[in-house]
């Protein structure tokens, strides 16, 4: 008889502690991206987001917080429930080349915890179309020849698309001139016409394919899908893969095994994802898990810092 009291206890004590995974389950999760939307950032969580939604069966919202070079979108995230309810989706330069720059109300490296890498971004080191070399080795030996006489636009300073020709100057020993502009879009004439020599970025794509302007590398581990036939720096001998990854975040705190659980389901989602939505963003899948993210994160870091040391860059 004392049975049925003791079993009924258990059995409650059981629904109550099982409430809360139930609850957890049919809680919405909120990606927060750093950026307004329509930018690659914002493009890439909302194709994740989608899929995400699919595979577990729940509810999954993209929040946009921009402002202040992705810092209020950080912090957002970062002060978020530590349940698996909260992401965050961010490009390198939040994690591995702001807080090389600035003072910042978190610590990106501590107060988040990697989830997954999703993509990489593709950029190409293209020069304009007189430029007196037509691969690697040529256009830096004719750098080589004239320190100081080539320069190189970019989107602005300590952007990624200017640390990569600080990258390419500290790699090979060349001196190129940083001529910064406002976003990509504005270097774009003054490459076709010569006033800048080269530029490290996917945006002109469409001039190569075109004829009007000469790919020399892409800047990253994987060949460009629409300039197949132009290698890495990896390939022409260059120790130098820069990181231009977009991954997923999430609150200091949260579970192992949610996180585990989250970066299982993202490796499914990327390897489903339609490859021409990526390609139409000069992205390519490029998957890690938590741990192997965790890693890369520390390499990249590090190759930044260093980078931004020895370059000398600021920002007001």
């Amino acid at each position: 008889m004392k049975r049925r009291p003791v079993l009924a206890l258990a059995l409650a004590l059981a629904a109550a502690f099982a409430l809360p995974a139930a609850a957890q389950q049919d809680k919405p999760i909120r990606v927060i991206v750093p950026y307004p939307a329509g930018g690659n950032a914002d493009n890439i969580a909302r194709l994740y987001a989608e899929a995400l939604g699919k595979k577990l069966g729940r509810a999954v919202i993209v929040d946009n917080k921009p402002g202040a070079g992705g810092v209020i979108g950080a912090q957002a995230a970062m002060r978020g429930a530590n349940d698996g309810s909260v992401l965050f989706v961010a490009p390198t330069g939040v994690f591995v080349v702001t807080p090389h720059l600035q003072q910042l109300p978190y610590d990106p490296l501590t107060d988040f915890v990697p989830v997954a890498r999703l993509t990489t971004w593709i950029p190409m080191m293209v020069v304009r179309k007189d430029f007196p070399g037509n691969n690697f080795a040529e256009v830096v030996a004719e750098m080589k020849k004239h320190p100081g006489k080539y320069s190189f636009g970019s989107a602005g300073p300590a952007t990624m698309t200017h640390l990569m020709g600080e990258l390419i100057n500290l790699k090979t020993g060349v001196n190129t001139v940083h001529v910064p502009y406002k976003g990509s879009a504005e270097f774009i004439p003054d490459l076709l016409s010569g006033r800048v020599d080269v530029v490290y970025d996917s945006v002109v794509v469409p001039q190569v394919k075109a004829g009007q302007l000469k790919a020399i590398a892409s800047m990253v581990g994987t060949r460009h899908p629409d300039l197949p036939n132009v290698p890495t720096l990896k390939e022409l001998g260059v120790d130098l893969d820069v990181p231009n990854w977009y991954g997923v975040f999430a609150p200091k705190g949260t579970p192992a095994n949610i996180v585990d659980q989250i970066g299982a389901a993202s490796k499914d989602v990327m390897e489903g994802i339609d490859k021409s939505k990526l390609t139409a963003m000069s992205m390519s899948g490029a998957f890690e898990g938590p741990a192997d993210f965790k890693a890369q994160i520390a390499k990249d870091d590090a190759l930044m810092k260093d980078v931004i040391q020895k370059a000398n860059i600021h920002i007001n």
